[in-house]
């Protein structure tokens, strides 16, 4: 939200893209940033998330958006396009709705998200059961944010990587909360065999001993990459053409520019 406000402008058709309980359109009521939004449509795959409130709500698949080409001036997403199989295709199509000079906002979760979590499952498993499987999904990794948004045709691309600890009394209370927000793991290709109740216990187990903290609660990390990126439009900033510049870099910094394959004396 702190984004959206400090931008300058009006934006007459916001979309929320995978808006979930509605958390964005309760934030927004209460920002500077409400009177920049003349109209909100909240998306959801799910009917039963968007169900109960007020306002214009589309239930709507993130990776085949039903938007036309350059009709919205603004698409934000909090923490669902983590969920997308092809991540790249849903940032193309996000581009494509978004009229020249038209903003997206995203937020997802990150490669390092419950690295304690990864970590004692595997452990355990490959202990107990001689190899291990994917049981918790794969993030897309922080540094990629802006190259994502390059990849999907977005300029002025940025991207900001936070990390958010939450502490726990036991990590079982961890997987009551990943289970009640939906964030289990639907991979495909993830083992279709339970995980074993002894595997289970060994991994708690060894989440508490590795990273149990002195009042004897455990952390579990949250990534949150947050990505910006623009429509292209001709009235927006362009890097100079090579061999433009007006001053050497040597001049600037007041040292002696050496050329390539030559040793500094």
């Amino acid at each position: 939200m702190v984004r959206l406000e400090a931008i300058m402008r009006r934006f007459p058709l916001a979309v929320d893209l995978g808006a979930r309980d509605g958390a964005f359109a309760r934030a927004l009521a209460t920002s500077d940033a409400a009177a920049k939004v003349d109209l909100l449509v909240e998306t959801d795959l799910s009917r039963a998330m968007l169900a109960g409130r007020y306002g214009l709500r589309l239930v709507v698949d993130e990776e085949r958006l039903p938007f036309a080409e350059a009709s919205l001036d603004l698409v934000v997403s909090t923490l669902a396009l983590h969920w997308t199989n092809d991540l790249v295709g849903t940032l193309i199509q996000i581009r494509r709705a978004l009229k020249p000079d038209g903003l997206f906002i995203g937020a997802l979760l990150g490669g390092a998200s419950l690295t304690e979590l990864r970590q004692c499952l595997l452990a355990a498993e490959s202990e107990l059961s001689g190899g291990a499987g994917l049981r918790v999904s794969p993030f897309a990794d922080g540094f990629d944010g802006a190259a994502l948004l390059q990849r999907a045709g977005f300029a002025l691309p940025v991207a900001d990587v936070d990390r958010v600890t939450v502490r726990y009394a036991h990590p079982i209370a961890l997987l009551r909360d990943l289970r009640a927000m939906g964030e289990t793991n639907v991979l495909l290709d993830r083992p279709r065999r339970p995980l074993p109740r002894a595997v289970l216990l060994r991994a708690m187990a060894l989440y508490v001993e590795r990273f149990a903290q002195a009042d004897g609660k455990v952390p579990a990390t949250f990534e949150i990459i947050t990505i910006t990126g623009w429509a292209p439009h001709e009235s927006q900033q362009k890097p100079l053409k090579p061999g433009s510049a007006k001053m050497r870099l040597a001049d600037a910094l007041g040292t002696v520019e050496v050329p390539t394959g030559d040793k500094a004396g």
